[in-house]
């Protein structure tokens, strides 16, 4: 039944494509009156005649993506919702082509899909990452002489023609030449395990996370008493210099206490100098 809606499907994306291809191309005064018509008055009709005209454009361009492994159809689909949104903004009195206008809307959309399916792992979403994952390949077939990785000087000549990090080129290159795999795929001889049971766990041990809390806990206490015993002025700038998420400026404290910002710096400076004594003497005492 599976493999019966299969060949129906694609039966129907080439009867999609061949009407789609048959299509009377638009004269720029045709071109030009449709848009008007849809962006005027909102005639679905001239909406219609327009994207028609050009879903050639799409699957010309979806054609390109092909090598990815996802359905032509799907690649086609995601197209022509370019093809709309290049539609809907579309400015005719601009003089421009709806071709011309269009064809970046489409290879973005169709790009975006890629991106999404090609693998179960997010591959990339900024405009580097992007720019990365559909020119890799190209620049590194045009560049390299063959080979199962890179050398540096091509990574780094492709890292130049991108304007990317190096360090980027080599990232995006392990990942497309590596497959996904299940995380329950059976592993062993016997395959008694699975994959995920060899994965290490980089989390620290209870141990270290109970010790971690603890000393954690001692140093905020000997903060805490170090602190109790500077002056009230002391204690102020400490506080909302040193202690505060957000730590106030010199020239704000300055005016808080009716001092010049350069006696609040100097007496921050003597604060924790005594700080630091304290401390270390309670450290030397229990060592």
């Amino acid at each position: 039944m599976i493999i019966g809606d299969t060949v129906q499907a694609r039966n129907a994306d080439r009867s999609f494509i061949r009407d789609a291809m048959r299509r009377p191309m638009l004269s720029r005064e045709r071109e030009r009156e449709l848009a008007q018509a849809w962006r005027g008055r909102g005639d679905e009709a001239a909406l219609h005649e327009l994207i028609g005209a050009y879903v050639r454009l799409v699957v010309s361009i979806a054609s390109r993506f092909r090598h990815y492994g996802l359905p032509l159809g799907d690649l086609v689909q995601e197209g022509n919702i370019g093809l709309l949104l290049a539609a809907a903004r579309f400015e005719p009195e601009r003089e421009v082509r709806f071709s011309t206008y269009a064809t970046w809307w489409v290879r973005s959309s169709i790009q975006d899909y890629v991106l999404r399916n090609w693998s179960i792992v997010r591959t990339g979403s900024t405009a580097m990452q992007k720019a990365l994952f559909f020119n890799l390949r190209r620049l590194r077939a045009q560049i390299d002489s063959g080979g199962e990785h890179l050398p540096f000087e091509v990574r780094q000549r492709i890292a130049e023609l991108l304007r990317v990090d190096i360090a980027d080129v080599e990232s995006m290159e392990l990942r497309l030449a590596a497959n996904d795999r299940s995380l329950n795929t059976p592993v062993g001889e016997d395959g008694d395990s699975e994959l995920i049971d060899h994965l290490a766990d980089e989390a620290a041990d209870p141990e270290t996370v109970v010790r971690e809390r603890h000393d954690a806990a001692l140093r905020a206490r000997w903060i805490a008493e170090a602190v109790a015993n500077l002056s009230e002025r002391e204690q102020t700038i400490i506080r909302a210099r040193r202690l505060s998420e957000n730590a106030a400026t010199l020239e704000s404290l300055g005016k808080r206490l009716g001092i010049s910002k350069e006696r609040v710096r100097q007496i921050e400076q003597q604060a924790i100098r005594k700080l630091r004594a304290l401390l270390e003497r309670r450290r030397e005492a229990i060592v």
